[in-house]
């Protein structure tokens, strides 16, 4: 359900009277100050009142009479000293101290130069950059000279700017020994045109003066006064007021009944206040501008100008009122007095004011008076998260969930257990958790979300009720007449429950907490069979507790998750027993379907996923138990189990060869060949079975091929989707690398089939070279092999046998002249001429046999012409050489007094020196320490051979 928009903002309590009603005696009031604990008010008879506040340690207004009939018309704090500075009409200057009770003492009186009264007074005030040392201190140096507030208990200095007339006059107080001196008075350059001062204030370089006419600006750096704004010409009175909670030294002066904010330089800043009337006294207590004005108290906030508060005085303030208040603008209380009366007013605490706005409903108001607050530095982070967590569950209570999140969200110290009782019913695993928060008790405890979207539809009912019997209610008129509906209400409870929860389970939890949260974000999914995310949850790494959820998963047929749920938990025999389950009948989880299509895609998943549990699994009974249902669906995935390398502790061969189906062949090839040539395996009894399994499929595929077998078996068809090559190249391959098979084994199994190449390498492994020898030349007729094999026996016999059968081929075929001739034009030079006369058959023609021996001869003309070449130029390459060494050793090196050595460059002299083939000549130590087949330039003449023409290459 949206929030209801809030309205006008409401009116809001900021101040309050204070408990302790303070009055004086008849006399009115003329000046006034305020401390922690006392209020201090002069009198226009002379006499200082010390009336204490709520909470003071004593309870008993005091008072002292300074100067009978003369009036009080300043009162400056000294905190530093416990002193109060009075200054009175008559210009003179007293102090006493917090108690009134040690004896007044008198400063004296500011004598001004053509005289005058004291008409308004103004402490120095510093800004935070005049502290920082960003703006020039000139009063203690330059246009007015003097001293600023400094100084210890001992030696307190304060600086003061009086106005006098249409004069301003700079003191220096020091309030620890009770002196004062006029500094300077400054009269003129412009302060002629001001008229009579009647407020200043004083604020870093800057002297801001009012008068009748208007408000100025004296420049204590400059010396000039300059014009900020006239008053209209109506009678009006100037009123200023320094934001001393600004530490930007920022004045709100008052024009008609507009609050101008100007900085020290008296530009404007910000918006400006408009008040409901013409102010007759300004205060500021927090982040609010106090107005007192015809007999009404109203309370704006600064920044917005909005007048949030009106107090009725009861009585008219008589067109004057004096505001005061303590504690730099941060203080409780804020001070009024109008003629004899005053009165206190106490600063509603923050929390107070946002518990308002609460009960108000007014939530966004009441939150952006929080988010005010924060940025003043009035709240603290923790009670920020507080309200926050306050703030959320008001508006889950009012039916607005997603806000509600949005601010449980926003609290830092809100732990996820306090939704628990919204998700799951009481009592429950993790009731002991739910802290018994209450907050201020706005809203009641927290129930099942069913329960709370039930009262929240009653409320609407009865406020729908209530409207037609004309009562306001705080419900929104389009819930009122749109009720919502209430499946669409939990739906979005649940959703922003889930949302929650799934931020709160990347935070750093307690693991009881942790497996909270994973436990009811399941339950919270599958209220709205939100398979995949279940299943996400389910799959990844959770703190989901499984006791909690079986019973209720597998009633509501969501075994796919329950199985990725027991798979991350490592219970794997109950995953797998889920997921063959789902592969024998895929109708039995939510997820699948009745189409056929998607009824195998389930069973496949069902066995993805079991096979990606057994690659992991080093349980060799659970492998054995479910690899067969797997291999009937996929015999990759079974292989891929079988052969995996993430297991920790390899299985048993021989228990694993065993259990595969027979009908299998294909699996268990792809197994030996792992254990073969993955795992390094010697075993013979592997290798056999290796090669036999592979024989038997060879034999297959030439059954098929030459058409005796009609129909092809379930593992010659197979065979192909897993092995990318032939099964008779690799058997051939497997033959040919292996020694630990049995040959005589395989061979008995091919004896009787085509299979020549292979009988061809069982017969070499057994060392039957006739045997080899007569399958390569006459079965296969592979010539170039058959010499290969000859010259690998190395025998001159070999190539006389192959010659002969060459020529006397068995089974009566007629002779092979073509290979005899190639064999005598390759290896003639390796066979007797008189052998092979002997060999030739009589009955040969004439012909033919004139061409064998012509090939004969040229063969070994041929042998023996190349020989003489290689032996010649194998002799002059060796004269050559010869000649090159004794060349470089013939060659002269000339040494004198300046020859020196190229590694340690001292003179060689008569020293034993050698030199590198590279020409650079090193002394005999140096040549000790570099080596013989190393220079000084660093080249290795092992490695990088230095080549130099010979005679030979030369001719």
């Amino acid at each position: 359900m949206k929030p209801k928009p809030d309205p006008e903002p409401k009116a809001r309590s900021v101040i309050h009277p204070n408990p302790i009603p303070l009055t004086t005696t008849t006399t009115p009031i003329t000046s006034l100050a305020v401390s922690a604990v006392v209020i201090f008010a002069g009198s226009i008879s002379g006499t200082l009142h010390s009336l204490p506040l709520a909470g003071a340690a004593t309870s008993t207004p005091k008072s002292v009479t300074i100067s009978n009939g003369t009036p009080i018309i300043f009162i400056e704090l000294i905190e530093v000293v416990n002193k109060v500075l009075l200054i009175l009409s008559d210009n003179s200057l007293f102090l006493v101290d917090f108690e009134l009770q040690s004896q007044i003492k008198k400063l004296g009186v500011v004598k001004v130069a053509g005289g005058g009264k004291i008409t308004s007074v103004s402490r120095k005030f510093h800004t935070r950059f005049s502290l920082n040392g960003v703006s020039n201190n000139s009063i203690s140096g330059s246009f007015v000279g003097g001293n600023s507030d400094l100084g210890n208990g001992d030696d307190v200095k304060c600086s003061f700017v009086i106005g006098v007339g249409k004069k301003i006059v700079f003191l220096d107080v020091n309030c620890s020994r009770g002196e004062f001196a006029v500094v300077r008075e400054v009269a003129g350059v412009g302060l002629e045109k001001v008229g009579v001062i009647v407020g200043l204030i004083w604020v870093d370089d800057s002297v801001i003066v009012g008068s009748k006419s208007g408000y100025h600006l004296f420049s204590c750096k400059t010396g000039q006064c300059s014009v900020l704004f006239n008053l209209p010409e109506v009678e009006s009175v100037p009123r200023m007021k320094l934001l001393r909670r600004d530490e930007r030294g920022r004045v709100i002066l008052v024009v008609d009944n507009v609050g101008i904010v100007v900085d020290v330089e008296g530009q404007p800043v910000g918006g400006s206040l408009v008040f409901r009337g013409v102010p007759e006294g300004v205060g500021e207590v927090g982040m609010y501008v106090v107005v007192v004005r015809g007999g009404m108290v109203e309370v704006y906030h600064k920044k917005s100008g909005r007048c949030v508060q009106v107090i009725l005085l009861g009585e008219a303030t008589n067109g004057s009122c004096i505001v005061s208040e303590g504690d730099n603008g941060n203080g409780s209380f804020v001070v009024l007095a109008s003629g004899p009366k005053v009165i206190c007013y106490q600063k509603v605490p923050a929390e107070e004011q946002i518990k308002d706005l609460l009960r108000k409903k007014s939530f966004r108001e009441a939150v952006a008076l929080m988010e005010e607050l924060e940025s003043e530095g009035e709240l603290s982070k923790e009670m920020v998260s507080f309200i926050h967590a306050q703030v959320g569950f008001l508006l889950l209570f009012d039916l607005h969930f997603e806000d509600a999140i949005d601010h449980f969200l926003s609290s830092e110290t809100m732990q996820p257990s306090e939704v628990f009782p919204l998700i799951m019913r009481d009592p429950n695993r993790w009731s002991l958790l739910v802290p018994r928060n209450r907050y201020w008790g706005l809203h009641p405890p927290p129930v099942p979300l069913e329960n709370v979207i039930d009262d929240g539809l009653k409320a609407i009912q009865k406020a729908a009720f209530l409207k037609k019997a004309g009562v306001e209610a705080a419900v929104d008129d389009e819930c009122l007449l749109n009720p919502p509906n209430k499946a669409d209400l939990m739906e979005s409870a649940i959703k922003s429950m889930i949302r929650y929860l799934k931020v709160s389970s990347n935070k750093e939890l307690v693991a009881s907490l942790r497996e909270g949260v994973d436990t009811l974000l399941m339950y919270l999914y599958r209220s709205l069979n939100q398979v995949d995310d279940m299943e996400i949850l389910a799959s990844s790494e959770n703190f989901c507790v499984v006791e909690e959820l079986e019973t209720l998963l597998n009633e509501s047929g969501h075994l796919r998750t329950l199985a990725f749920l027991y798979a991350s938990k490592g219970m794997n025999s109950k995953a797998l027993s889920i997921w063959r389950l789902l592969a024998r009948n895929p109708s039995s989880s939510q997820k699948s379907v009745a189409a056929n299509d998607l009824q195998d895609a389930s069973i496949n998943v069902a066995a993805i996923e079991a096979s990606r549990i057994l690659e992991e699994s080093s349980d060799q009974d659970l492998v054995v138990q479910h690899m067969g249902w797997i291999a009937d669906i996929d015999q990759v995935l079974a292989i891929h189990v079988l052969i995996s390398d993430k297991r920790v502790n390899m299985l048993s061969p021989d228990e694993i060869i065993s259990a595969i189906d027979p009908k299998k062949v294909e699996i268990l090839q792809r197994y030996l060949q792992w254990l073969i040539e993955d795992q390094d395996s010697d075993d013979a009894r592997f290798h056999t079975m290796y090669a036999v399994l592979l024989a038997k499929s060879a034999l297959e595929v030439c059954a098929m091929e030459s058409g005796h077998l009609p129909k092809m078996n379930d593992s010659v068809s197979e065979i192909a989707s897993i092995f990318e090559s032939p099964v008779r190249e690799r058997l051939q391959i497997f033959l040919q690398s292996s020694d630990f098979y049995d040959p005589e084994e395989v061979l008995e199994l091919i004896a009787g089939s085509n299979l020549w190449l292979e009988k061809a390498i069982l017969y070499r492994k057994l060392g039957q070279e006739t045997r080899v020898l007569q399958i390569l030349a006459l079965k296969l007729e592979d010539c170039e092999a058959a010499e290969n094999y000859c010259e690998e026996i190395g025998r001159p016999d070999a190539y006389m046998q192959l010659l002969e059968m060459y020529l006397y081929p068995e089974n009566r075929k007629e002779p092979m002249l073509k290979a005899a001739v190639r064999l005598l034009h390759n290896h003639g030079e390796s066979l007797d001429p008189l052998q092979i006369l002997e060999r030739l058959s009589p009955d040969i023609s004439l012909q033919r046999a004139s061409e064998t021996i012509l090939r004969l001869f040229r063969a070994r003309l041929h042998h023996h012409r190349r020989g003489q070449i290689v032996h010649n130029i194998s002799r002059a390459l060796d004269v050559d050489a010869r000649l090159a060494i004794s060349e470089e050793r013939s060659r002269h090196v000339l040494i004198n007094d300046e020859s020196t050595c190229a590694s340690c460059h001292a003179r060689l002299g008569t020293k034993l020196f050698a030199m590198y083939a590279d020409d650079t000549v090193v002394c005999y130590k140096c040549y000790r320490r570099q080596g013989e087949y190393t220079s000084v330039t660093g080249r290795d003449f092992t490695q990088d051979v230095l080549h130099k023409p010979g005679w030979l290459v030369t001719r």
